[in-house]
């Protein structure tokens, strides 16, 4: 009979606290100090990444983990703080998962941002200064009019209503959210009482809620329930009570859908779903659309393109990753033609319609995957001098690349991905694009996300 060795598991060991001296954030906004072992000997520092941490301050932390090449710590006490620290808003900001640097003032959270791209393009070569403009900024509360509140369980079965924690797929119970829309931003005790009535315990995976407005201008909020069973009557029930009575004791109009993960249908009357990118232009929508949750920052966003292309009644415009027509259709006002092209065909058929219903007439929309091959299109056989370029986070790389024969003279990158842009970049630098201007979108306050404009155009033009 063999006899098999069992290692003994190796007791935990209790990791020291320390103090420390942070130096800079990270790309996250996590703060990172440099931890010497044994300072006596001249040994290569470590890393210490410290959530909740500002440059230059002085700090005392517990070490929770210790790797070869770097250590993490759980912030105890600040001895020293920065004079850009500011005292959370939030009562949830240590434990939510939503927002990564509350605690550092706006207009540095704007130089951290600003920072973050500027190294990225200098790791792609792009060494030269950026002609950085004033970023576009709105309110910095009460900004985000989409979310996802989720939901989940206790061991004793009890509701959770909220958002994750950081680094968790476990929620965090929230009360007040000060970065959502005043209507929406205490709604999660309401809809925890809703949930804990619920007959079908674990049937909803979470809530989307919606902020924006009706055909008769008013403030409309919609509830998607993510449905994982089919709803029984007694649950359809308590929400079309909470509905009613949410109608009955607020100025807004509020309805719920449901979503199976097939379709999505009402469960109470239904209004169609507006949103405004500028001016006397309505957008409809439907809840699983892609839509921007700052409209603040949307406006402001759009205003800023049609400034910094320079919009004249004879240019001819060609729009990539339109979606809605978001920039399409208050372009189309300024210009002789814009095409828009989306790569899901639902969006464009309602971008059409959205056209329509704004007897906006120099414009068409085109279903077109942008990550493959496009130039033989109907649509890329026209003549264009500026283009457009709205991606998601993966980027523009391919339609780039076919972009470039089109040779027009000017090109707006809109990216929230940093890592694609400043890599899209390099690609439109090499060939013989110059950055004219670049700004922030401050369209996610208090986060790491960055959202940017930048407009390039040809040396020759």
């Amino acid at each position: 009979m063999a006899n098999y060795f069992k290692a003994k598991p190796k007791k935990n060991i209790k990791l020291p606290q320390v103090k420390l001296t942070i130096k800079r954030l990270d790309s996250h906004g996590v703060g990172v100090a440099e931890l010497t072992a044994k300072p006596q000997e001249k040994q290569q520092q470590t890393p210490v990444f410290v959530t909740g941490a500002l440059p230059h301050e002085k700090i005392k932390a517990q070490l929770i983990e210790q790797k070869n090449k770097y250590a993490k710590a759980k912030l105890l006490e600040v001895i020293e703080p920065s004079k850009h620290r500011q005292e959370p808003k939030c009562a949830h900001f240590l434990s939510c998962g939503g927002c990564d640097i509350q605690h550092l003032s706006v207009d540095k959270q704007l130089e951290f941002k600003q920072q973050k791209v500027t190294e990225l393009f200098n790791r792609q070569g792009i060494t030269t200064e950026l002609p950085w403009q004033t970023p576009v900024m709105s309110s910095p509360w009460h900004y985000r009019r989409k979310a996802r509140i989720g939901v989940q369980y206790n061991k004793k079965g009890q509701a959770i209503v909220g958002f994750r924690r950081q680094g968790s797929n476990q929620l965090q119970a929230i009360k007040y959210c000060p970065v959502l829309v005043a209507p929406l931003s205490n709604i999660f005790t309401e809809l925890n009482q809703v949930v804990a009535e619920l007959s079908q315990s674990k049937s909803l995976g979470h809530i989307e809620v919606i902020y924006c407005q009706s055909t008769e201008n008013t403030e409309l909020i919609s509830l998607v329930l993510r449905q994982l069973k089919t709803i029984n009557k007694q649950d359809a029930h308590c929400w079309q009570t909470f509905i009613e009575q949410k109608n009955l004791a607020t100025a807004q109009c509020w309805q719920i859908l449901l979503d199976n993960g097939e379709e999505v249908i009402p469960l109470t009357a239904l209004k169609p779903l507006l949103f405004s990118p500028s001016n006397g232009i309505n957008i409809r929508f439907e809840s699983h659309d892609f839509i921007q949750v700052n409209h603040g920052i949307n406006q402001k966003m759009v205003a800023q393109a049609i400034n910094w292309l320079k919009l004249s009644e004879n240019d001819q415009i060609l729009d990539l990753f339109c979606g809605l027509g978001n920039f399409t259709l208050p372009i189309a006002q300024k210009v002789k033609k814009v095409v828009g092209v989306e790569g899901v065909k639902t969006m464009v058929q309602r971008a059409i319609q959205n056209a329509q219903a704004n007897n906006i007439n120099n414009v068409n929309f085109y279903q077109a995957d942008l990550n493959d091959t496009w130039l033989k299109q109907s649509w890329a056989q026209h003549e264009y001098n500026k283009v457009i370029l709205d991606p998601a986070r993966a980027g523009a790389l391919v339609a780039i690349e076919q972009v470039l024969t089109l040779n027009v003279g000017s090109i707006l990158y809109v990216s929230c991905d940093l890592n694609t842009l400043a890599n899209d970049s390099k690609i439109l630098i090499n060939a013989g694009y110059r950055i004219i201007k670049i700004a922030l979108l401050d369209m996610f306050t208090h986060t790491k996300h960055s959202e940017t404009m930048v407009l390039f155009q040809r040396d020759n033009q």
